[in-house]
């Protein structure tokens, strides 16, 4: 983590010059963290709204592909690819901010280092004479230098081979916030410490519900589950952190969730994935209602076009004009739905068509039925 802390440092050391209070610079801090990550959750909402909107064919394909897997994943992978859109880019953030996380645990677990900027040396030789007047048992099996910190305030002359600059730099370090000492690691004893656990456990619970809310809208059911899953997993991860890092740590996680649902609550108004998901499928109703009333349309355009050929040609047969192989030609399926209508005198026919007329009209109920596709009756089949 000393490589993640070493940047951190200096940002932190920045600030702490600024403000000379090390709660203050931590806040600064995190204000700077969002900042930077901005543009990536910008993205990531951006991104959400782009999948709301091809959602409706993401669930062609699951219902299309409902019995076959692979090729549903095939198909989803090469939509995905036609959209320009990549399901892993809503980890970024998180990816990002789990370096941040463990670089600040470095810093604050080491200020003499990162804040102060004194010397190896220096603290290797604090660190010996703060485990005599602590003990072996009384130092941070976590932290060297926060031991020396307590063991300054607890006996400050044991520090003077030092030199007097030392115990002062140490003395005058501003570690609060708020009066809290966010060097101390908070317990299950019932003070004010408990809090910044359970409270950055509520935070990133409320902050991962507004997530999930936006992830349902234009996710698959299965990234949906996996989001509900982390909607408790990362809250209860932060309640254990919580316990097992200095407060200080667990500062900065509460002001980064208070941030990001601050930042949710702004994107949704310019980029609602739920919005979306809710015009696009409107639209998509309206469209296919618009398409199915032009098949109907068509459909009976075709239908009283047949009409009249058929009525002209049953009117030739019965006057006898025309023969029957000379008359237009009439379309088994549209006899039936004549004869359904009763736009034919069955007199008018032959006793072969009107054979001809039922065994077509049962082969389209059948067809219609089971869904298969309709065979025009012939004559081999009046035979």
């Amino acid at each position: 983590m000393r490589i993640l802390g070493i940047p951190l440092g200096w940002v932190l050391y920045f600030f702490y010059s600024l403000v000379q209070n090390y709660g203050l610079a931590l806040v600064l801090f995190t204000v700077l963290t969002r900042l930077i990550l901005l543009p990536l959750a910008v993205n990531q909402q951006k991104g959400m709204v782009k999948m709301a909107m091809f959602r409706p064919k993401m669930e062609e394909i699951q219902k299309k592909y409902a019995k076959n897997p692979q090729k549903m994943n095939e198909e989803m992978t090469a939509l995905y690819a036609r959209e320009g859109y990549n399901p892993l880019s809503g980890c970024l953030p998180m990816l990002i901010q789990l370096p941040i996380l463990f670089g600040l645990i470095d810093v604050i677990y080491n200020p003499l280092t990162h804040l102060l900027r004194m010397d190896a040396s220096v603290i290797d030789s604090a660190t010996t004479i703060a485990q005599q007047v602590l003990g072996q048992a009384g130092m941070s099996r976590y932290s060297a230098e926060m031991s020396i910190i307590h063991a300054v305030a607890e006996n400050a002359s044991a520090f003077s081979t030092l030199g007097e600059g030392f115990v002062s730099a140490i003395q005058n370090f501003d570690f609060t916030f708020f009066g809290l000492d966010l060097g101390v690691t908070p317990s299950f004893a019932l003070n004010v410490y408990l809090l910044i656990p359970v409270l950055s456990c509520l935070t990133s619970f409320l902050m991962m519900r507004l997530t999930m809310k936006n992830s349902v809208a234009a996710s698959d059911p299965s990234t949906a589950k996996m989001n509900k899953s982390m909607s408790f997993i990362t809250p209860l991860l932060s309640l254990w952190i919580g316990f097992e890092v200095p407060a200080g740590v667990g500062i900065y996680w509460l002001m980064s969730n208070i941030l990001a649902i601050f930042q949710s609550l702004v994107l949704n108004k310019f980029f609602n994935p739920a919005e979306t998901a809710a015009k696009v499928k409107a639209e998509l109703e309206a469209q296919r209602e618009a398409e199915r009333q032009e098949k109907i349309e068509a459909r009976k355009a075709a239908k009283e076009k047949q009409a009249a050929q058929n009525r002209a040609a049953a009117a030739a047969a019965l006057s006898g004009k025309k023969g029957r192989k000379h008359a237009a030609p009439v379309r088994e399926q549209t006899l039936v739905e004549m004869a359904e209508d009763e736009e034919i005198d069955e007199k008018a026919l032959s006793q072969k068509e009107i054979n001809r007329m039922k065994l077509a009209a049962a082969r389209r109920r059948d067809a219609e039925k089971y869904g298969e596709e309709y065979v025009d009756v012939t004559d081999h089949d009046l035979e």
